[in-house]
């Protein structure tokens, strides 16, 4: 069988966008490839699985309205099983079309199974200046004792993909410490400047927040996420703060904001996750 064409440009020049490439297979199904670059070990990374979640949705609406290319405002997506790199479906239905709100149901398929079942809420991104914000009070850029996962022994996967910097305060795990479950860190796409798209995905670029608890490493698979589109970013680079408010049992929540150069919130997220097992004593 023959596949659709895609629209590729080398990862070497901007991973992000070819990660992302989505292509018609007609009556509302869109194909995409789950590459080896944007992974948490040997599954695709959930933030990833959002953007094509949503780039299906958006194309369904610009195919159902030529020229509206509507903005994401927000998405809700259950992860039922965790996709593997390779090729998945994506089947979506529009609920609503309207002139302020359109509504469409995405789910994302591999090998006949689903993998993840979303619905998806677009209309227009606002331009004006926030009237009230509380944000995080990190500086614009890294600042030089900022960790580089990419520079360490073992790289932290994404770090390959994107540039990627942590605040080495809250990095308590690394240290072999422990911490409240606040982490905090700068990321930004290499070879293109971050689109609303890519603060999606930074909603859920930082390590599990538990990590700094003690005794719980290791893959923290997310069950539900939520993440709010609130504008599109300035050039530069992406903050981000991540923080948990319990951790009970196998459960944790996350609660991540991710803020522009310019100072204003792009994308709120927030995630149930399993934590990772403790470590046997």
């Amino acid at each position: 069988m023959t596949r659709p064409a895609m629209t590729r440009q080398p990862a070497r020049d901007a991973p992000f966008r070819a990660a992302v490439a989505i292509a018609s297979l007609g009556g509302g199904r869109y194909r995409a490839e789950l590459g080896p670059h944007w992974t948490v070990g040997p599954k695709a990374h959930g933030g990833l699985l959002l953007v094509l979640l949503v780039r299906a949705g958006l194309a369904r609406l610009e195919a159902g309205a030529p020229g509206a290319a509507p903005d994401p405002l927000a998405i809700a997506a259950d992860f039922l099983r965790a996709p593997d790199t390779g090729p998945v479906e994506l089947h979506t239905e529009v609920l609503k079309a309207g002139r302020t709100v359109s509504v469409v149901s995405v789910r994302m398929t591999q090998d006949g199974r689903v993998m993840l079942a979303s619905t998806v809420t677009a209309g227009r991104l606002p331009d004006e200046e926030p009237r009230w914000a509380d944000l995080t009070d990190l500086p614009v850029e890294p600042p030089a004792d900022a960790t580089d996962p990419g520079a360490q022994e073992t790289v932290f996967g994404l770090a390959g993909s994107c540039d990627l910097r942590f605040d080495t305060s809250t990095m308590a795990f690394s240290r072999g410490e422990q911490a409240p479950p606040t982490l905090r860190g700068w990321v930004r796409p290499r070879g293109e400047e971050a689109d609303v798209l890519f603060a999606l995905l930074a909603g859920d670029i930082l390590p599990p927040t538990v990590f700094n608890l003690g005794g719980r490493f290791g893959w923290a698979p997310t069950v539900q996420l939520t993440a709010l589109l609130r504008g599109r970013p300035a050039p530069g680079w992406l903050r981000l703060e991540a923080r948990s408010r319990t951790v009970r049992g196998p459960w944790f929540d996350e609660d991540v904001s991710v803020v522009d150069t310019a100072g204003r919130l792009i994308c709120q997220a927030r995630q149930l996750a399993l934590a990772p097992l403790p470590s046997p004593t």
